[in-house]
């Protein structure tokens, strides 16, 4: 009778280890996603002991993952005043695309170099998701879903990194103004599909042409919906 004999680690693909997160890092995380679904509102105060009663958490590691968010730039520290969660100005919505057109071009260019084919027809899945709805939320929710997949599949830890923070802003935006999109907006939905075919066609350089033009049409319909939402001066 012969016995099974345990194989040593270094004879195979070593496994991701489990993910273990500080406590700071978890009140960073649910108050990152109670800013970007609009839970709590652009423009409003912190209070930090009301927050801790709410989450359950000592002052302690919730002011530490406070820090976290205001490194990020969602947060903004007013001195005398208090911790503010940043308002979506046109200014910064120009600001982060900017970044998000770098981040995602460079995604772009790893996938290109991997595995196009595989990473546009999942794209492609999400876009079937994103048309086959009229509601806002969904189509939204969708339209995050693919650019956060985009980035994923360049497998470059850092660029998810970048997007994270930059996804949450870009969120923020989506959930403020979903009411002013035009439910079942088709152009959205046809800007995705050419970006996704476009992997699965293997053109890099249309790829990044469609990202720049995707971009610029975002940074035009949220600036100007974000203009328009703005109150205007009193009388």
């Amino acid at each position: 009778m012969t016995t099974k004999t345990e194989s040593p680690v270094n004879d195979r693909p070593r496994m991701d280890p489990l993910r273990q997160e500080s406590t700071p890092a978890m009140i960073a995380g649910r108050v990152r996603e109670a800013i970007a679904t609009g839970v709590i509102a652009p423009g409003a105060q912190l209070g930090e002991a009301n927050l801790a009663k709410e989450l359950g958490v000592s002052r302690g590691p919730l002011r530490e993952g406070l820090q976290r968010l205001t490194a990020e730039g969602l947060l903004i520290s007013i001195r005398n005043r208090g911790l503010f969660v940043i308002e979506m100005t046109p200014e910064r919505v120009s600001d982060m695309y900017v970044a998000r057109q770098a981040v995602e071009r460079a995604a772009a260019e790893q996938i290109h170099q991997a595995d196009p084919v595989g990473s546009g027809e999942a794209l492609l899945k999400v876009i079937d998701r994103m048309a086959r709805t009229r509601d806002q939320r969904v189509q939204s929710e969708a339209d995050v879903s693919f650019h956060e997949l985009l980035v994923a599949r360049a497998a470059s830890p850092r660029l998810s990194r970048m997007h994270e923070i930059l996804i949450t802003e870009t969120r923020m935006c989506i959930t403020a103004l979903t009411p002013l999109y035009t439910p079942g907006d088709q152009v959205r939905v046809e800007e995705h599909r050419a970006i996704a075919q476009s992997f699965v066609d293997g053109d890099a350089a249309l790829t990044d042409r469609l990202l720049v033009a995707h971009m610029a049409d975002a940074v035009e319909r949220l600036t100007t919906a974000v203009t328009a939402a703005r109150p205007g001066p009193t009388s």
